[in-house]
């Protein structure tokens, strides 16, 4: 039996919120607009490519955005740095991108999950304010990473608008 990712329900925006409760439900809505993509599409469509030599795929996307929760909240924020990439190595660096297949692709949406919750799980209970060095040593605050992550969303979900369009037409949010 083929695995398909499943269908996903969007939560509906928040238009007045906390600072804390707009940030994180913004972010949330990037990572399920996401996931919304990706439903309905079996692995071998997940891996279709839509642009000339371009190696980006939805399940490249995935695979990326696992790597960019963990790298983010858990080594950065967290200061978890012993963790290792996930899906791409010193030797490979764009094996996120490269290397899934549609047999990976089941195993790999489990893990984007998994990072996802590991995710807020670093972030449970700390203040905005919480600071931690970024990879080129600036001091920047919890505030700033949902930012950065709710722009890096919202960056590839454009992709993945263009990627989904191209395998089977769906369009809209």
């Amino acid at each position: 039996m083929t695995w398909t990712s499943p269908e996903v329900q969007r939560p509906e925006r928040i238009s007045v919120a906390d600072e804390r409760v707009a940030l994180e439900s913004a972010l949330d809505l990037g990572r399920a607009t996401f996931l919304y993509k990706c439903g309905g599409l079996t692995g071998s469509q997940l891996i279709v490519r839509s642009v000339g030599r371009s190696t980006m795929s939805l399940l490249g996307l995935a695979r990326h955005l696992a790597g960019v929760e963990r790298w983010w909240f858990r080594n950065h924020f967290a200061g978890e740095s012993d963790l290792p990439w996930v899906f791409f190595t010193e030797d490979n660096m764009d094996g996120d991108f490269e290397d899934g297949t549609p047999e990976s692709a089941e195993g790999d949406f489990e893990i984007y999950h998994r990072e996802v919750a590991a995710a807020r799980a670093a972030v449970a209970g700390r203040s905005l304010d919480d600071t931690f060095r970024r990879p080129n040593g600036e001091l920047a605050d919890l505030r700033w990473l949902f930012v950065y992550l709710i722009e890096e969303y919202g960056r590839h979900n454009g992709h993945a608008d263009l990627l989904r369009e191209h395998i089977d037409g769906r369009t809209g949010w």
